[in-house]
């Protein structure tokens, strides 16, 4: 499986980014589909999850009410709409795919991604 994300780039603070992911290869046995972000100096952290069979979704606690995941299961494409950015939404992000069943008390686990993308660069500066 291929993950290639696109959509990054330079926003103000208070501006918006929508980020895709697209999937090439041998897709249908995959549970989730999640982004990652790293910081700068940080360690990778989850940052939303999708699951593709039933469109459960996942986020972490610093985006909620700002980020938005959806996928076009036809396109084999997921998407992350990202609002009222924030200096600290700077970094690289990626896309990763899981096998592995999503489980909803920790869908962000890093191991349990088979798959990840060459990331995207965001960065949130005035």
């Amino acid at each position: 499986l291929q993950l290639v994300e696109s959509g990054g780039g330079l926003a103000q603070p208070g501006g918006s980014l929508r980020l895709s992911c697209a999937a090439s290869g041998f897709t249908l046995n995959y549970d989730g589909v999640a982004w990652f972000r790293q910081a700068p100096g940080k360690e990778r952290e989850g940052v939303s999850c999708i699951k593709i069979s039933d469109g459960s979704t996942y986020y972490a606690d610093s985006v909620k009410g700002r980020v938005t995941i959806s996928r076009d299961n036809t396109k084999n494409t997921v998407f992350l709409q990202m609002n009222s950015l924030k200096t600290k939404d700077t970094g690289v992000d990626y896309c990763a795919a899981s096998l592995a069943d999503i489980v909803p008390s920790h869908p962000f686990v890093p191991r349990i991604y088979a798959d990840w993308g060459q990331g995207t660069q965001v960065t949130v500066s005035s």
